[in-house]
Order: C-alpha cells, then structure tokens, then sequence
C-alpha cells in the first residue's frame, strides 16, 4: 500500500515562503504522477501542482504559477512544494497525493493521498 507522509506546514507572514514535504513510500509504478492540493475553510478541494516522477514534468495552477514550485528527488522518494510569495488566499490543508495515470495531473481523483498539513499566511 503507498503511503504518504506530508511535512513542513506551519504559520507564515504575507510575503514569506515554506517548503512542505511528502515522503513516499510503496510500489513506485503506482506512483506515476505526484501532485499537491489544497482546501481552504469552507471551499472545495482545489489543484495546486503535480509532476511525472520519471520525466518531471511540471504542471501549475494560475493561482500559484510563478510563485510555487514542485520538485521530487527520486533518492529520497520525496515530493516537495517550495511556496514563495505567500498570500492569505493561500491559507488551507495542503494534501500529497500521487496517481498510476500521469493523464490525472489536474484531477481531484489520485488514488493516494496523504493526511494534509496545515498552512496558515497572516496578514
């Protein structure tokens, strides 16, 4: 079973930055595809950004393109989200989630997800 294992959340002011992880673990050709989402309080569920583990290939929201940044290191089995420029529009559970079908890249439908970690930007 793949497991998913998200870190780095925290309080942050408008303008700083945070780095979150995900450590994966489990049979990796089900992990094709790995991405990040986000829910705000009251909000569905959103795409935020994913990448093809083997080709890194990147895709963005235009909420958070040009200010976050997706990365994996396949020697560590980690997924990061390097967040810079942080807004309060930003404040919300932020899930890793991977997926066999690299086809899924903005779909809320991966077929693993982590247990989230909170991210909260003051004003």
């Amino acid at each position: 079973q793949v497991q998913l294992d998200e870190s780095g959340g925290g309080l942050v002011q408008a303008g700083g930055s945070l780095r979150l992880s995900c450590q994966a673990s489990g049979r990796t050709f089900n992990r094709n595809l790995m991405g990040w989402f986000r829910q705000a309080p009251g909000k569905e569920r959103e795409f935020v950004a994913s990448i093809t583990r083997t080709s890194f290939t990147t895709y963005y929201a235009d909420s958070v393109k040009g200010r976050f940044a997706i990365s994996y290191d396949n020697t560590k089995d980690t997924l990061y989200l390097q967040m810079n420029s942080l807004k309060p529009e930003d404040t919300a559970v932020y899930y890793c989630a991977t997926d066999p079908k690299i086809s899924n890249y903005n779909s809320s439908t991966y077929a693993f997800w982590g247990q989230g970690t909170q991210v909260t930007v003051s004003s």
